[in-house]
C-alpha cells in the first residue's frame, strides 16, 4: 500500500496484519478522493474504521489538516501508529483504540466538527442505520461534510436525515459499493 497524491505521494504504508481487516485499495482510495477532492484546503476528517490509517492519512497528504483515526482492533491501532511515525504525522493525528460508537459519543463531548468522515466497518457486522443515526445523533458534521461509506454492494444506503443526501455511488469489483453523502441545504 502507498500513498496516492500529496505531500507524501509515494510513501509506503503497512497494512494490517489480521483477516478481520480489509484495506481499502489503491485504487478505491484514488477513486474516493476524485469524488470528494482530491485536495483540501484544510479541515477535520475521521476515520471511525480506520484500519491502517490509509484513508485518514491519504486525506492529511492531500491537505486535511487533523485526522482522528479510530479502530477497535489491537493490531489495527498499532499499524497506524507505525504509518504515522513513518510519515513523521504526529502532529496531525489522533489515534484511539475504541467502538465507533463510544468514540461518536467521546467526540460530541469535545465539539469537534469534521469535513469528512469515513466509515468501512466489517460488512454484515455493524448496522449503517444505527452508525449513521449515531453520527447524526453526535453533531459532529460540518455544513458541507462528506460522509463516505464503503460497504458490500448489495446495499443500498440511505441516510435518516433529510439534509444529508448521497452524491455518489459507484460499485466496485462487483463486491464492494462506495456510496458519499453530503450534508448541506443545497445538495
Amino acid at each position: 500500500m502507498r500513498i496516492i497524491s500529496g505531500k507524501w505521494k509515494g510513501h509506503s504504508i503497512k497494512a494490517v496484519s489480521s483477516m478481520k481487516t480489509r484495506p481499502t485499495g489503491d485504487k478505491i482510495r484514488e477513486s474516493i478522493f476524485q469524488m470528494i477532492g482530491p485536495y483540501f484546503d484544510g479541515g477535520n476528517c475521521l476515520d471511525l474504521f480506520a484500519g491502517s490509517g490509509a484513508l485518514g492519512l491519504e486525506a492529511l497528504s492531500r491537505g486535511i489538516d487533523k485526522a482522528i483515526l479510530v479502530d477497535i482492533q489491537k493490531s489495527a491501532v498499532e499499524t497506524v501508529h507505525h504509518n504515522i511515525n513513518r510519515l513523521r504525522a504526529d502532529e496531525v493525528t489522533e489515534v484511539y483504540r475504541n467502538d465507533a460508537f463510544r468514540a461518536l459519543k467521546a467526540l460530541r463531548k469535545r465539539e469537534i466538527k469534521f469535513d469528512i468522515i469515513f466509515l468501512d466497518p466489517p460488512y454484515h457486522k455493524v448496522s449503517y442505520e444505527k452508525l449513521l443515526e449515531a453520527i447524526v445523533a453526535s453533531d459532529i458534521m460540518k455544513q458541507d461534510t462528506y460522509i463516505v461509506c464503503e460497504h458490500d454492494a448489495e446495499k443500498e444506503l440511505k441516510f435518516p436525515a433529510e439534509d444529508i443526501l448521497p452524491t455518489k455511488r459507484e460499485i466496485y469489483n462487483k463486491t464492494t459499493a462506495i456510496t458519499i453523502f453530503k450534508k448541506g441545504e443545497n445538495n
